[in-house]
């Protein structure tokens, strides 16, 4: 499957809130010329009309952010959700709270993701893990995100934040490569500087090294290159279109 760019909707999700908002920020989203769409922050809609509103713009639904409490307790209907989505990628925004405390708790993590993962993988889905800076730290003599590198299953894979593990003070390149072969999804957001202050960017506006981290994603198979804002200092819509503007300019299309 050729490489394809999607948004992140979590940097949208002031405007997701209602079926008729959903739908007026898909159009607009497609209008900026995105293919695919990660569903993250959405208030409620019923995935059969998801779908529709999707299939009318044009737009995949590349992957998702669910709970894991909810891909533990009701399996069923979020394979069901999925299929209805088209969407073989179900994610994780984040490491429940109740794991994070020590090491034994992200070893515990590691078990749980990977029983999950098996039985997404019988319906022919893959679960995404989703980091931030916190994996960063060590827990013993390795780092949280290591840790769940080297005790979950390959059935595990790693949607890495560019943004996220650099504010954790790792390489993104680096841990793209660690986690190569199992990086269908990664997440596109750019640090900058302002008043010694780290802020969120636009995707070139910022200090990662873009050409490096897109080489090190080829290299290990991404598939889905997501582009996320969390925080943005102009319209949302409009940092989406910089960074899809620039990435196209990176040789990324």
């Amino acid at each position: 499957m050729a490489s394809m760019i999607g948004a992140q909707l979590y940097t949208l999700r002031e405007f997701t809130q209602t079926p008729e908002d959903i739908a007026t920020t898909l159009r607009k989203v497609s209008e900026i010329g995105y293919e695919a769409v990660q569903v993250s922050g959405f208030g409620p809609i019923d995935k059969k009309e998801l779908r529709k509103i999707l299939d009318g713009e044009g737009l995949k639904c590349a992957a998702t952010h669910v709970k894991f409490g909810e891909m533990q307790d009701e399996l069923d209907r979020v394979v069901d959700e999925h299929n209805i989505l088209g969407c073989e990628y179900p994610a994780i925004g984040g490491m429940p709270g109740e794991y994070r405390e020590d090491e034994a708790g992200i070893r515990r993590f590691a078990r749980d993701a990977s029983e999950v993962a098996a039985k997404l993988k019988e319906h022919g889905m893959t679960f995404g893990y989703h980091n931030h800076s916190w994996e960063l730290q060590k827990y013993g003599d390795e780092t949280a995100l290591q840790t769940l590198m080297d005790e979950c299953t390959p059935d595990v894979t790693f949607e890495i934040d560019t943004y996220w593990v650099q504010h954790g003070g790792g390489c993104p390149v680096t841990w793209i490569r660690k986690a190569a072969g199992r990086i269908p999804l990664l997440h596109l957001k750019d640090m900058a500087i302002i008043d010694g202050e780290q802020i969120m960017a636009e995707v070139g506006e910022g200090n990662l090294d873009w050409p490096g981290i897109l080489a090190a994603a080829k290299d290990a198979g991404t598939v889905w290159y997501l582009v996320e804002q969390d925080v943005c200092r102009r319209d949302p819509f409009e940092s989406l279109a910089i960074s899809l503007k620039n990435l196209h300019a990176m040789g990324l299309k």
